[in-house]
């Protein structure tokens, strides 16, 4: 048998790993692994395997047709593969490489010296143009941009032989644990499935376009605005080379050019984000700049734990990680405003805020995550220190508390011009208001205006010592793209 290994690439179309295995003539068979490797880390939540597992019936009522469906399963890859080779020896897995944790990577290692040792050849396809191997970023934009633009797979499903339906149902009988689809639907999170994920896209470059720059950073409008198909790119129910051509497509449908760039540029950015952590995936555990190795952050976990719950009496802070926690979804500044909150108004570690996200980004996806954690946190030496005012921010992007007052509720009777700083309300107004600060809602946990000034400080020092600078130096060359200053590589 050959075998096609799904991971992040929960599709059908574009499926490169797919086409080779039709190509081959032999018979067929589609895996998955809920892997306990992964499924049970605490960077993973239901969140996210509800999300997979809509995707996964999804592909499944596609596969239907093909009299054939997905062979689901909840064991280690290894121990599967090595079960099905009892079986029926594999001649050929397919598969995308995965740009993921260090876990994982292990685990491809040990796979890989499997089928050695078995004789089995594994082919890696190319995953949104993030390549394995590559020293530096000389040539990086242009092999991305000559990748997404080539031909999108299309694999002619009628010519495969797959294992019929029936025989993959005596697989699961005798060899493995049946794992069951259903999910329970939350109306406030995103289904997953390819089929959800056109109708996203769809609806963003035939309608909801129009507002894209203008309400990228508005936390309530970006809801609606922004593309929301970060999901299904992390979880690969689309491809990047689908997403970027279908939406070329419309530029002579879109009617501001300008909104249609800023898009399809951060679709580079999100694959530039993958690169960095594929070429460097120490960052997971670390800051890239060595020089920061020795920053010293005492944990405070009444503080993590006030940030975890929005309990941290700052209004914009506690309702984006309400509505993060709740939906999954809050736009890229409440994002990185959440992170820069934690690691430099609250001072601490960011490996320690770390999981908490994860397991809230629907999309969450490893090679943006990290090196996103380590930018933020001021802790790169390369890009600038944005310590984001989450005050200036909400009165800036949420003026009227629209935002603040749907997941806040508590503040929800307040004048708008109090609900950014509601500890600066008038005593005699408090009481006319039936309002108390340290009851109702949280006092501050922390003074933004004393821990901007320290955080700053601090991170200036470390930034301008002989060893951040060396390493800095080694991260420009390896990473920095030709052509564009350094400080603006995060865009």
């Amino acid at each position: 048998m050959v075998v096609v290994w799904f991971k992040r690439d929960l599709r059908l179309l574009d499926h490169e790993p797919l086409v080779k295995a039709i190509a081959t003539k032999e018979k067929i068979l589609l895996l998955y692994s809920f892997e306990p490797i992964w499924a049970n880390d605490s960077h993973y939540s239901k969140k996210h395997t509800n999300f997979i597992k809509q995707s996964l019936g999804d592909l499944q009522r596609q596969l239907l047709s093909y009299d054939t469906n997905i062979l689901v399963v909840t064991e280690e890859i290894l121990s599967v593969f090595k079960k099905l080779n009892d079986h029926d020896s594999i001649s050929h897995i397919f598969s995308y490489q995965e740009t993921g944790m260090k876990m994982t990577y292990d685990r491809d290692k040990a796979v890989s010296k499997w089928c050695g040792e078995h004789v089995i050849t594994w082919e890696e396809s190319i995953q949104n143009g993030v390549f394995r191997g590559i020293k530096n970023r000389k040539q990086w934009k242009n092999d991305w941009v000559a990748f997404v633009n080539t031909n999108i797979d299309k694999p002619q499903m009628e010519l495969g032989s797959f294992y019929p339906i029936s025989t993959i149902e005596k697989f699961t009988e005798t060899h493995f644990k049946t794992v069951s689809l259903d999910t329970q639907l939350d109306s406030q999170i995103q289904k997953g499935g390819t089929s959800y994920a056109v109708k996203y896209l769809d609806s963003f470059l035939n309608e909801r376009i129009w507002g894209y720059n203008s309400n990228y950073s508005k936390p309530a409008t970006s809801r609606k605005h922004s593309s929301r198909i970060s999901p299904y790119l992390a979880w690969g129910c689309l491809s990047a080379r689908q997403v970027c051509q279908y939406a070329a497509g419309h530029k002579k449908s879109v009617n501001n050019k300008r909104n249609l760039s800023s898009f399809l540029s951060r679709m580079r950015w999100q694959a530039h984000f993958i690169q960095k952590f594929e070429m460097e995936g120490e960052m997971e555990f670390r800051s890239v700049n060595k020089g920061y190795h020795e920053l010293d952050k005492p944990r405070q976990l009444h503080l993590q734990k006030a940030w975890r719950e929005g309990q941290t009496g700052i209004p914009l802070i506690d309702a984006a990680m309400r509505c993060l926690v709740t939906t999954g979804f809050v736009n890229f500044r409440l994002r990185a405003m959440l992170a820069s909150f934690f690691t430099h108004l609250l001072w601490q570690p960011w490996q320690d805020c770390t999981e908490h996200l994860a397991q809230n980004f629907l999309d969450f996806e490893p090679g943006i995550h990290f090196p996103q954690l380590n930018m933020q946190s001021g802790e790169t030496g390369v890009n600038t220190i944005r310590i984001y005012n989450p005050i200036k921010n909400s009165k800036e992007h949420d003026a009227n508390g629209v935002f603040i007052k749907k997941w806040v509720p508590e503040l929800a009777a307040l004048p708008y011009q109090y609900i950014h700083e509601p500890w600066e309300i008038p005593q005699m107004e408090l009481q006319f208001l039936g309002f108390e600060l340290g009851k109702d809602y949280p006092q501050p946990i922390v003074s933004i205006s004393k821990m901007r000034k320290f955080a700053s400080d601090a991170l200036y020092t470390y930034k301008k010592s002989p060893k951040t600078k060396k390493e800095s130096k080694r991260i420009i060359a390896k990473h920095t793209l030709p052509g564009r200053p350094v400080w603006d590589q995060h865009n």
